[in-house]
């Protein structure tokens, strides 16, 4: 597996990529978001491990250039801020998951591991409700011509309303079926991904919504037949 390492601090990255050599992963260092984002674009990758605050570009704008460019590369961002805002920017731009320093080492190859696991996930396949179009295997979301890309819980989440169109999914199959039965996920994990789903329809300009049902779930809002 070939890792990039985005991260400005020396002795943090020559860490990281020792972390990632002791699995037997390859890792390649950038010390700023210039060349991170020049390296991203050029080479394939596994994995991208990308620092938030970075010289030059930093890594939200390194993230959203990437996702512009159609780069599909699961991305997992780390900084040393845990403002909610910065989470909810770095994830709405593209990131697919999201950690605080300092980070203990083996939950961050747990989530590297997790991210390539999901990457290859896929069939090709689509499902489709309404004027919507869910391509499993790119995690891009269709209306007409226009489209936009996933993050990884968005797509779990969006998957488990399509897969059950006009029914109520309660909350608790989505934490079972998204985070796990083990995890320790709520109902506002649930909350934030409903909120980021539901900017994504707007953006399509969809008729599809999705509807609540206050202290059960949730379900999608379709066009009377």
């Amino acid at each position: 597996m070939k890792v990039l390492i985005v991260e400005d601090e020396t002795r943090l990255a020559e860490a990281l990529g020792q972390i990632m050599g002791e699995q037997h992963y390859q890792a390649e260092l950038a010390h700023d978001g210039a060349k991170g984002l020049d390296l991203a674009l050029t080479n394939p990758y596994d994995v991208i491990i990308l620092d938030v605050m970075l010289p030059g570009l930093n890594g939200l704008e390194v993230d959203q250039r990437l996702r512009c460019a159609h780069v599909t590369t699961p991305i997992l961002m780390l900084t040393a801020r845990d403002e909610t805002r910065d989470k909810i920017v770095g994830l709405d731009q593209g990131a697919d998951d999201y950690m605080t320093k300092p980070f203990d080492a083996e939950e961050l190859l747990a989530r590297v591991r997790a991210l390539t696991r999901r990457q290859g996930e896929g069939s090709g396949d689509r499902l489709a409700v309404g004027d919507l179009s869910l391509e499993l295997s790119s995690r891009c979301l269709y209306r007409d011509q226009q489209w936009v890309r996933l993050g990884f819980k968005e797509f779990d989440v969006l998957r488990q309303l399509m897969l059950h169109p006009r029914a109520v999914v309660p909350k608790e199959d989505i934490i079972n079926q998204v985070w796990g039965l083990n995890s320790s996920a709520d109902d506002n994990n649930v909350e934030v991904y409903i909120s980021f789903l539901r900017k994504k329809l707007v953006y399509l300009h969809s008729t599809v919504g999705i509807g609540t049902v206050r202290k059960v779930g949730y379900y999608l809002e379709l066009p009377a037949l």
